[in-house]
């Protein structure tokens, strides 16, 4: 089984950044990707970004593109998600989901079914 615990959300202005943080334990394998969600008030989960454990590849949704950045620290299994010039619409709870394996297709990333585990969620609150 795998743990995942996010942290860092929180109520902020417009413009503002705030970095999440997604911890992973317990039986994770060798190479896996972690990936981004979130769900705004009334509407489906969304993909955000997601990351490769082992080569670092990388993948943004491009309502995020070149706002947010997600990084990784293999060391102490932990996928942050930095975001910055926050907006309104990037209100919701973000979690964090970890799929098994090299990082997919594109088409293959975005889907929730597609990841095996998945953390609580924390709440970024982005006010005008």
């Amino acid at each position: 089984q795998v743990q995942l615990a996010e942290s860092g959300g929180g109520l902020v202005q417009a413009g503002a950044f705030v970095k999440l943080s997604c911890v992973a334990s317990g039986s994770t394998q060798s190479n896996y990707v972690v990936a981004w969600f979130r769900r705004a008030p009334g509407k489906e989960r969304e993909f955000v970004s997601v990351i490769e454990r082992s080569r670092g590849f990388t993948r943004y949704a491009d309502s995020v593109k070149g706002r947010f950045t997600i990084s990784r620290d293999n060391a102490r299994n932990t996928v942050y998600l930095q975001m910055t010039s926050l907006k309104p619409e990037d209100t919701a709870v973000y979690y964090c989901a970890l799929r098994p394996g090299p990082m997919p297709a594109r088409d293959i990333v975005v889907l929730t079914y597609e990841y095996d585990y998945w953390g609580q969620g924390t709440q970024v609150t982005v006010s005008s």
